[in-house]
């Protein structure tokens, strides 16, 4: 029986890999579950999968999820030191699908007791590449990609030699507004960034889809993953999401994932890894489907690709500073206070502002040195908006 943990584990991502464990409850020793807000569907799934332990991230709500777990035998915790305690307790498998920047210190501590890491927290690569997967190597533990894209890239890599890579193509949906005329772009609102036309997502990382940071992060996150150069790295858009990422060889072939557009597909590689087992998503009927159709991303459109590329050729501390940015930029358009175009026009220009603190840039990749850059750059994102 494997012991496993799910961090996030009331997110889409979560309730994906808690559904496939389920299925095969005699198969798995629940560890721990972590969540936010939601403390009833945290408690719900600990209690069902009897987790040894529940934690949320919220201190205030401590008490709220000893209620709800009263008499059940799970035990609760909160807190950000709890997060990295969870991720402490020895399991075999675990599940990094915190959203955002505060998924870091968990997955590396998991890293440290030598599990196998599934990565579903783009933002752990973005930041801190060298840092996660020199860690991982330093104790012999593994990562394996969770995002859909980079879980087809990983799997068309299977048995081949990375020397023969030449280029690798990730696709994008192009979100909630790819046929939409640029000048309504402006006004686009919450409810309609909040809406994708393909995948059953979260609401931020649906927003991120819409504006294109979510594919710029994955970008990133391929060249940290993959060790391939930035100019090997191509996106096109594909509205169908059926394939998910192509490799393209030397010799000019290309191997493509394709699938119907279920998370289960990465989160069940990931699970089962090195074995390939059933797995309850829609088998494709390709009469059906008819064709497949791309083109290339509108950079007017989505200026997020070019921030990453930026990002990709200043390196060091410079992941964390757009992460943080686009993260304080995504707050803020939640909350009504900037529009949609001007979260791209934040994080540029808390790019451009910070480039010149080459000290900071250039700091050896510690946890303590990305949270400064982290921070620094959500301070100045939140300065640059209280400004305009």
């Amino acid at each position: 029986m494997r012991k496993v943990s799910v961090f996030g584990a009331t997110g889409s991502i979560g309730q994906n890999t808690l559904d496939l464990i389920a299925r095969a409850p005699d198969d798995y020793d629940v560890v721990a579950l972590t969540g936010g807000r939601n403390i009833a569907q945290l408690a719900k799934d600990a209690v069902a999968l009897k987790a040894d332990l529940a934690v949320t991230a919220h201190e205030d709500l401590l008490d709220d999820l000893r209620a709800a777990l009263a008499g059940t035998g799970v035990e609760a915790a909160a807190g950000q030191g709890a997060l990295t305690e969870a991720a402490a307790r020895p399991a075999d498998w675990v599940m990094s699908a915190i959203v955002g920047a505060a998924g870091l210190a968990p997955g590396l501590t998991a890293l440290e007791q030598g599990a196998t890491l599934a990565l579903a927290n783009k933002e752990s690569l973005v930041t801190a590449g060298p840092l996660l997967m020199g860690t991982a190597k330093a104790h012999d533990a593994t990562v394996l990609p969770v995002d859909s894209e980079h879980s087809a890239i990983f799997q068309g890599l299977v048995g081949e030699d990375m020397a023969a890579v030449e280029r690798i193509i990730i696709t994008a949906s192009g979100g909630a507004f790819r046929d939409w005329p640029m000048e309504k772009l402006a006004s686009a609102t919450l409810e309609q960034a909040s809406s994708h036309p393909n995948w059953d997502m979260g609401q931020r990382i649906t927003i991120d889809s819409a504006s294109m940071f979510n594919k710029a992060l994955e970008v990133i996150e391929t060249k940290e993953f993959f060790g391939v150069r930035p100019n090997q790295i191509e996106v096109v858009v594909h509205p169908e999401s059926m394939i998910h990422a192509l490799v393209g060889f030397n010799d000019g072939a290309l191997m493509a994932h394709v699938g119907a557009p279920d998370m289960r597909h990465a989160i069940g590689y990931a699970l089962h890894w090195p074995e390939r087992r059933p797995l309850p998503v829609e088998r494709l009927d390709l009469t059906k489907v008819g064709q497949f159709t791309f083109r290339a991303p509108d950079p007017e459109r989505y200026p997020a690709l070019r921030l990453a590329q930026e990002v990709m050729q200043t390196g060091g501390m410079m992941g964390a500073i757009f992460n943080g940015a686009k993260e304080r930029a995504l707050d803020a358009f939640i909350a009504g206070r900037i529009g949609f175009l001007d979260m791209a026009r934040v994080v540029e220009a808390v790019m451009t502002k910070m480039s010149s603190d080459t000290g900071l840039i250039r700091a050896g990749f510690t946890l303590d040195n990305v949270s400064k850059a982290d921070h620094l750059a959500r301070v100045t994102a939140d300065e640059l908006m209280s400004g305009t």
